[in-house]
């Protein structure tokens, strides 16, 4: 099954948020190893963009509430207690 956002095909999970958000994924997630400096300033840069796109910050609360829908949690079982035995006291 293919998926589309609009005239693109996202091939991939990450392609799919970066279509559906109109940015780049690392924009908001970062990367592995970056810097100090090069972590202030792709948060910078995202601060810009949300004032630019106030509406980004609900495009982005509804696409995590999806996506969150998809994803199956595991959830723990309860613990099983012991069969109920009554001991007789002598």
């Amino acid at each position: 099954m293919k998926t589309f956002i609009g005239h693109n095909e996202a091939r991939s999970t990450d392609e799919f948020i970066e279509l559906a958000l109109g940015t780049p994924l690392e924009l908001w997630l970062g990367v592995e190893g970056e810097s100090d400096l090069e972590r202030a300033a792709r948060q910078a840069a995202a601060r810009d963009i949300l004032a630019e796109d106030p509406d980004l910050i609900d495009r982005v609360s509804h696409l995590a509430a999806d996506l969150l829908d998809m994803i199956p949690l595991h959830r723990q079982r309860p613990a099983r207690r012991p069969a109920n035995r009554t001991a007789v006291a002598a």
